[in-house]
This record gives structure tokens, sequence and C-alpha cells, in this order.
């Protein structure tokens, strides 16, 4: 009987420790966004921010907005955002949502 109730702690403590809660938590990040919009194509033909992300050196294309950021042509800017993950994502829609803190810089190109 002690040995059963030792297995099932052992495997109820090895399942709770493969749960990763940090990918449901928000992180706040630096990126890049250049000064002119990129064409891309999602559900049809569209134009995406060209963006490069502290944890990522190479510029990639942002289909999804970033909350609270009202872009303007022209100018490349430094913001400081909040990554999160969004729970139940539309099928087409992003699984994760920039919102954004701070614009840090914004330089005339």
């Amino acid at each position: 009987m002690n040995y059963l109730i030792r297995l099932v702690s052992v495997c109820l403590l090895l399942l709770i420790s493969a749960c990763d809660k940090n990918d449901l938590e928000p992180e706040t990040i630096t990126m890049r966004v250049a000064e002119q919009y990129k064409d891309c194509t999602g559900v049809g033909p569209q134009k995406c921010l060209w963006v490069k992300m502290e944890d990522n050196p190479t510029w990639t294309l942002h289909y999804s907005g970033i909350e609270g950021f009202a872009y303007e042509e022209g100018f490349e800017y430094t913001l400081t955002v909040k990554r999160e993950r969004v729970e139940n994502p539309p099928m087409d829609g992003s699984s994760i949502r920039y919102i954004l803190v701070k614009v840090v810089e914004k330089t005339k190109k």
C-alpha cells in the first residue's frame, strides 16, 4: 500500500512539473519596426510591418497589429511591447498578441 501511494505521488509530481506555465506568461520585449510596409500574403494579399525582435536578429513579417500603436510610414521605430499568448485564438488569427507599452524612438528615414 505504501509503495502504491509513493508511485501515485511520483506520477502526480511528474505530471504537474510537465505543465509549462511560462508559455502563457506575458513578457516585455523590444521591437524595431522598419520605415515601410512589406507586401505579404495571409488570407489574401496585404501589407505587413517589417520587424526585428530583440530575441531574433533577422527582419520578419509581422502579420498582426500592435495594439495601441499608430504606425506612420517613413519612420523607423523602436518600441517596448508586451507579448502575450491568446488562450483561444481564432483559426485564422495569431496566437500571440502584441500591446504597445512605449515608443522608445521614432526616427525619420
